[in-house]
């Protein structure tokens, strides 16, 4: 949040909106929807798209300072953030990953050979990394999977909601310390 883009001023809007997106957990189509009426006594409220024909749950999410400073510096706005295409956001997000030096090699899965592979961080950063940033962060301190589940809108039981909990080797060296 705190890396320097003013030589890049569309680029740190950009950055703002994902940040924003890391600290509410939603679907970047919810996100492109969002007026400031959506935010209602210190709440971001809304309806999950994805689910609103079969189940619609409303979905309430505590702003954080961060969440809500970043609010306030768009105000104004016909939408809550000034968002561009999805496909521009996305391309934002891997431009500002390089620049930021978040280029570590991450596994992934190839679609196309079904193996998994290793490619830069920046390569295969998205929208969606911060909907799993969200989880995986919250989940990591602690907390009840159906606390989370019910701020990122994953009913209980989801099978995309197990994928998102990633239990990473901080979690796994913590419970061993335990036993020491």
């Amino acid at each position: 949040y705190s890396f320097d883009l003013s030589n890049r001023k569309e680029l740190a809007v950009q950055r703002d909106i994902f940040i924003f997106q890391c600290l509410i957990g939603c679907r970047v189509g919810d996100l492109m929807r969002f007026t400031a009426a959506n935010v209602i006594d210190g709440f971001l409220e809304y309806i999950a798209g994805k689910t609103s024909d079969e189940n619609p749950l409303t979905i309430r999410v505590p702003l954080t300072d961060t969440a809500t400073e970043i609010i306030n510096r768009y105000a104004g706005g016909e939408m809550l953030l000034p968002f561009i295409s999805e496909t521009n956001y996305n391309l934002a997000i891997k431009e500002m990953f390089l620049l930021a030096g978040l280029t570590r090699n991450v596994t992934v899965l190839n679609t196309v050979t079904r193996k998994d592979e290793q490619r830069p961080l920046n390569e295969v950063a998205s929208s969606h990394i911060a909907r799993r940033s969200f989880v995986g962060n919250l989940y990591s301190k602690g907390q009840d999977p159906n606390i989370v589940g019910s701020l990122s809108g994953h009913v209980e039981g989801s099978k995309a909601f197990a994928r998102y909990r990633q239990i990473d080797d901080k979690i796994k060296t913590n419970i061993i310390n335990l036993i020491q």
